[in-house]
């Protein structure tokens, strides 16, 4: 067990600088490097984040000996080659989500996480947020009875840019993999895995999905509908509803939004939770499995995140979206 963990981060964009900030509220944590494929733009980083080493390459950060874990934030199509430069030099791995482009590449990442006894972790924040904790106890309590009922979504307006990685189906553009992973996530974590899956999209002129819908079945008779988009805004909440019961995960649900508890339309009680970056809760569970000596995380498994991807394959399929150097 160390004291402190030495975090290096590939791939210095936005997510990573939400993510370096997480990295100074978790106190056995510290970001020690930095990779770019521009050695300025790490330089940049480093300097704006407190890093205190900034790497010439991938390589030279997953051989350092100074770095105990790497967190991976490279645009989607990256995080396959990138997972397995570092897991071959034994480094523990956050990567973010979607762990890779097709299921195909997750089972070749975790066969080798396994081979090369290392941990790896695709980071899947919300899974780890007190909100999505409290909805899973109230649901073990049996407030709402049991589920039987689960919508979610996620929507933001973009302008389409082709070049953007919303977009550019190179950089694994769309609104599947990029945002419609977590209502997903949401009705896998509740309910378990599909029985019947029904997708339909809309496509750009790159061939990225503008928006999606999917409706799930499940064993039991339980239902998901789920909607992502990224041309336009949606409320971005989760409901899950038992049979006189609800519960509401409000506004940016991903985050740690607060959480109602609904019957029919009388709200019973609402919890808030505390103003802090939701990264920090991943940093905190990744520690948490190392001290322990654990190569996966029992709150987010390897069979979790291939089901996942599985679930993903199956509505690209069904819609059409092809990531031609991949598929």
């Amino acid at each position: 067990m160390k004291e402190i963990y030495n975090w290096g981060i590939i791939g210095p964009g936005r997510i990573a600088g939400k993510f370096a900030s997480a990295i100074r509220e978790v106190p056995r944590a510290r970001l020690y490097g930095v990779a770019s494929r521009t050695l300025s733009k790490a330089e940049a980083f480093a300097a704006e984040h407190q890093a205190t080493t900034v790497f010439e390459s991938y390589e030279a950060l997953a051989q350092s000996p100074d770095i105990d874990a790497i967190y991976i934030a490279t645009p989607h199509t990256f995080h396959h080659a990138h997972s397995m430069l570092c897991l071959a030099h034994k480094k523990p791995v956050l990567c973010e989500k979607p762990l890779a482009i097709n299921s195909r590449q997750v089972k070749e990442m975790l066969a080798f996480a396994q081979k090369q006894d290392t941990f790896l972790m695709e980071a899947i924040w919300t899974r780890f947020h007190p909100n999505i904790l409290r909805c899973l106890d109230w649901i073990e309590k049996g407030e709402i009875g049991e589920p039987q009922f689960l919508r979610a979504d996620f929507g933001f307006y973009n302008a389409f840019d082709p070049e953007s990685r919303l977009f550019n189906m190179d950089l694994g553009g769309g609104a599947l993999l990029d945002i419609g992973i977590y209502p997903l996530f949401l009705a896998q974590l509740i309910f378990g895995k599909p029985e019947k899956i029904q997708a339909m999209a809309a496509l750009s002129p790159t061939g990225s999905d503008k928006w999606i819908d999917i409706q799930i079945r499940y064993p039991g008779d339980k239902l998901a509908h789920l909607h992502a988009s990224v041309i336009v805004d949606t409320n971005i909440e989760a409901e899950i509803y038992g049979p006189e019961k609800k519960i509401l995960l409000h506004n940016r649900w991903h985050n740690p939004a607060p959480i109602s508890l609904y019957q029919r339309q009388t709200c019973l009680r609402t919890e808030t939770f505390p103003d802090r970056i939701g990264y920090a809760y991943e940093i905190e569970e990744v520690i948490s499995c190392l001290d322990a000596g654990k190569k996966q995380s029992s709150l987010l498994p390897h069979a979790f995140s291939l089901q996942l991807m599985e679930t993903m394959d199956e509505i690209r399929s069904q819609c059409n979206i092809v990531y031609p150097q991949f598929d």
